[in-house]
């Protein structure tokens, strides 16, 4: 244990001529928990600081991060279709679906596929929605990844799968991970 001594000054106290002496024991396992409970609140400032510096990169950046996937995601689809000239079944579309850089990619039937892009930069995510229409008179399959904003702790923004922690290097490798079971029909 450990024993504090607290000295109080009479004048200042407003009680001329007495004298104060007052001891408090301060026992090890609360030193123990009081230290343990400064180191934790040193960790949580120091998270509280790096969401706040994640939050201000997505919202400087995540739009353009955005931008930049739906413009790559095109360009492969374009190439995707340039492969299949003048086949219906892979005529495929992107659209924008909403203001916050959301966007939609519908493959036709048969073995009809769409992904909806919803965003979401306030929570540093988006969800990505499948939806598989097999040609076998199935009722469609849904599939639902999310997609989290990741700050490489370079002022660098990136896409990371929130299931699988798989970090995404750049817009093609998140065109590539998405795209792939909409030109195949097949869900991962």
């Amino acid at each position: 244990m450990t024993r504090l001594a607290l000295e109080t000054d009479p004048q200042s106290a407003g009680m001329k001529g007495v004298e104060m002496s007052t001891s408090v024991v301060v026992a090890d396992w609360i030193k123990k928990i009081a230290d343990d409970e400064r180191r934790r609140d040193a960790i949580r400032l120091k998270d509280d600081e790096m969401a706040a510096r994640k939050a201000d990169l997505v919202r400087r950046n995540g739009r353009r991060l955005l931008d930049e996937l739906r413009a790559t995601m095109t360009r492969d689809l374009d190439a995707f279709r340039e492969q299949f000239a003048g086949d219906p079944a892979r005529d495929m579309v992107i659209e924008a679906t909403a203001p916050d850089g959301g966007f939609l990619v519908r493959k036709p039937p048969p073995a009809a596929v769409s992904l909806t892009i919803t965003p979401n930069l306030e929570s540093a995510a988006m969800v990505c929605h499948y939806r598989f229409t097999p040609t076998n008179a199935l009722p469609p399959r849904e599939d639902r990844i999310h997609i989290m904003f990741a700050d490489d702790g370079s002022e660098t923004l990136q896409m990371k799968h929130h299931g699988t922690g798989q970090t995404f290097p750049d817009a093609d490798a998140v065109s590539e991970f998405l795209l792939i079971p909409v030109l195949t029909g097949r869900p991962r």
